[in-house]
């Protein structure tokens, strides 16, 4: 019974597969009972109007659906497969689950109308004609697929005789002559004709025309569904649609606009045979049924197969024959709940708005497709853009024209169902275009930030990290406090040296592909690369001047001091080299084993503010201090104490500490304290953090920082602002 073991080649053809379901889905009960009623309410204009309209949004519908289909290889389940091939598991399944249920309720509705035809010829109770109709449906269908389409071709023959007997009918009765070619809407019988309009006469009328998934959905058993699909569908949409334009001239000719609003039945009352009409009313309805209980499970196994419900293996199965067996026992227990129900009119709004859905996110398929213009892109069938607008944008703005409140609902249900789906992390083994989307979408937003300001401004810098990487203890290290830095907006660039030993290398083989999943657990950008270089400084400068020309490139470099002299000297050139292309730079000098400690506490050191700071908002080398420490105090949820060096021509008392702490914002319970500059070196003793913050100061080097961490006993991060951070913004 498994499924890749027992998967047969498909069988179907265009007009077996494609053609003849879609088109007996259209030419329903709506065209019998309901076609001559829109006529008597809307006027042969109006009529006319209401089918240009609706058909509108089902052909651009179906000429995105036939877009797409002419440039993928669909796989089983129609447009899921097709959603999910673009938009990924996630939103393909959080359309395709409530499409299958609407599409298996719908099988009852089916057997409910052709119980109410049926009625007339056979005196039984109502519960009883719909279980047999049901059991007439199910054996059909469980015989065998095949079996179901050779039924449908008899359908189909005996409803182009009953169409046939409506318009001989014209032969047969006295016409009506006296048209009326605009509607003034009277309403129905059941209403007592109080009124109505032409957006509720196009709601009554709009489920006719919205049978264009009805072939995709046997996508998975078509012998090329990429050729079926668009010329049976198509097709189909253009006969039926002639077929109601011409209807309408007929129902006009057969009755006055009162006989077709009081009558329902003035196709059949007045056909040249009516018994055949009948059969045709019967017909439409069981093989609507049909095509419903042979598509529905179709859908349920795709879902299966991509492992998007409980039980998939069991949904994914079947028989001998190919057929989806345990997925049609699952959509019969759905349609005998739906038959259960007895009155589907609370939840028929409910399923024609999951059609709307999945039509409208067909046409959004088609027209993202063709907005990227990737080259991947390349189907057989071209369509303007302007069809998949249209059928979009009708879709949804015929849901909400229909029933706004059921409309809300059925949209909040798929969010549900699509969160649903994100947390059960699916994995699609074809892959999407969501990546493509999101390029564009990049691409664009790069192209409207450099037109609207060149140079990057400095209320827009986040910190991204450059960070050099010879030995995976480089990292180890410091990452919680990288992590402290970057999150939750920052991005981080690894940079691995290739010019040691294999053994190192082959460490950093496994290691760096671990701090990126780890990093991105977090949502934190991260990327890593290997880099040939004898020289960690030139090499380094080399990267640092090539990302000049990407727009997305780190703005500071990050280093981790450790106790290797030759390599303090290449972090000494490789800072000089940094300050020269405009890179911010962060030294993070560990004490000893202490490392960080409780990383609780954050001392901020400012100093060397210049003169007039308060009027030109520059305050020398502290913007990438202060920023840093506003991250690393916030990510840690602790405490930030910042201590200002006092100078006559800088900040010179309390009054400009005021004013600096409104201006950078510090937290409310941040503590702020000067101090004489003659007395750092005692300060800095005396202060009890686990790690300070300071300005990397003019001409110290590697060995003054890290006797100064020695002589402090704490941890400290050392910053070199570049041009493009101002705390004070």
């Amino acid at each position: 019974m498994d499924s890749k073991k027992n998967k047969i080649a498909p069988k179907f053809g265009t007009m077996a597969g494609v053609f003849t379901p879609t088109f007996l889905t259209i030419l329903g009960v709506i065209m019998y009972i309901r076609h001559p009623w829109v006529v008597g309410n809307a006027g042969i204009v109006g009529a006319f109007l209401i089918i240009i309209v609706a058909v509108a949004i089902t052909f651009s519908t179906a000429l995105s659906l036939s877009s797409i289909t002419t440039n993928i290889r669909i796989g089983s389940g129609g447009a899921f497969s097709l959603i999910s091939q673009s938009l990924g598991l996630e939103i393909g399944g959080a359309i395709g689950i409530p499409f299958f249920f609407s599409q298996a309720i719908a099988v009852a509705m089916y057997v409910f109308g052709f119980r109410e035809g049926l009625q007339s010829l056979i005196d039984l109770s109502p519960l009883l004609l719909d279980l047999m109709v049901f059991v007439l449906v199910l054996a059909i269908a469980f015989i065998s697929t095949s079996f179901a389409f050779k039924i449908q071709y008899v359908i189909m023959a005996i409803i182009i005789l009953s169409i046939a007997s409506i318009v001989g009918g014209l032969f047969v009765n006295e016409l009506n002559y006296d048209f009326v070619w605009f509607g003034n809407y009277q309403g129905s019988p059941e209403t007592n004709f109080s009124g109505t309009s032409f957006w509720l006469v196009f709601a009554v009328f709009f489920p006719a025309v919205t049978g264009v998934m009805a072939g995709a959905n046997m996508s998975g058993d078509l012998k090329n569904p990429r050729k079926s699909i668009p010329s049976g569908t198509i097709t189909a949409v253009i006969i039926t649609t002639i077929v109601y334009m011409a209807l309408v001239f007929v129902a006009a000719l057969l009755a006055t606009p009162q006989e077709l609003l009081n009558n329902y039945n003035v196709f059949i009352d007045k056909a040249y045979y009516a018994p055949i009409v009948l059969a045709g009313l019967l017909g439409a309805t069981l093989s609507s049924a049909l095509g419903s209980f042979v598509g529905a499970p179709r859908i349920l196994l795709a879902l299966g197969e991509k492992r998007i419900l409980p039980k998939s293996e069991f949904l994914s199965k079947t028989n001998k024959k190919g057929e989806p067996f345990n997925a049609m026992l699952i959509t019969a227990v759905i349609v005998l709940f739906g038959l259960s129900l007895r009155d589907l009119n609370t939840i028929a709004p409910l399923i024609t708005m999951f059609f709307m859905i999945t039509y409208a996110m067909v046409n959004i398929v088609a027209l993202i497709e063709q907005s990227l213009a990737l080259p991947s892109f390349r189907p057989t069938l071209k369509i303007p853009i302007i069809v998949p607008i249209i059928g979009a944008f009708g879709s949804l703005t015929v849901m909400f024209i229909i029933n706004a409140a059921v409309a809300l609902a059925s949209l909040i249900l798929i969010i549900l169902f699509y969160f649903y789906l994100v947390k059960k992390k699916l994995k699609s083994d074809a892959g999407d275009s969501r990546s493509g989307l999101f390029t564009a979408l990049a691409e664009w937003s790069t192209k409207k930030t450099t037109e609207l300001s060149p140079t990057k401004e400095v209320r827009s810098w986040r910190p991204d990290l450059l960070i050099p990487v010879t030995a995976p203890k480089e990292i180890r290290s410091s990452f919680k406090l990288i992590e402290s830095i970057v999150a939750p907006k920052g991005s981080i660039k690894l940079l691995a040296l290739k010019n040691h030993t294999e053994s190192v290398s082959d460490k950093l083989n496994i290691f760096l592909p671990r701090v990126k999943r780890r990093l991105q657990k977090q949502n934190i950008a991260t990327s890593y690369t290997y880099v040939d270089g004898d020289d960690l400084a030139d090499t380094l400068k080399i990267s640092m001047q090539s990302l000049h020309a990407a727009f997305f490139k780190p703005n500071t470099v990050f280093i981790t001091v450790s106790n290797n002299p030759a390599q303090n000297i290449s972090y000494e050139r490789l800072i000089s080299a940094a300050k020269q292309n405009q890179y911010g730079v962060l030294v993070y000098v560990p004490f000893e084993n202490v490392g960080l400690s409780l990383e609780k506490s954050v001392n901020l050191w400012i100093r060397d503010v210049p003169e007039m700071w308060n009027t030109n908002y520059d305050i020398n080398n502290n913007d990438l201090s202060i920023l840093v420490s506003l991250l690393i105090h916030k990510n840690w949820n602790g405490n930030l104490s910042v201590n200002i060096s006092l100078h006559e021509n800088g900040i010179a008392g309390q009054e400009d500490i005021d004013l600096l702490k409104d201006l950078v914002r510090f937290p409310i319970d941040t503590v702020i304290k000067s101090y004489d500059p003659i007395s750092e070196e005692q300060v800095l003793k005396d202060s009890n953090a686990d790690l300070n913050i300071m300005p990397l100061a003019s001409g110290m080097n590697i060995d003054d920082l890290v006797a100064m961490v020695n002589m402090s006993r704490t941890s400290a991060l050392f910053c070199l602002d570049s041009t493009t951070e101002n705390a004070l913004v």
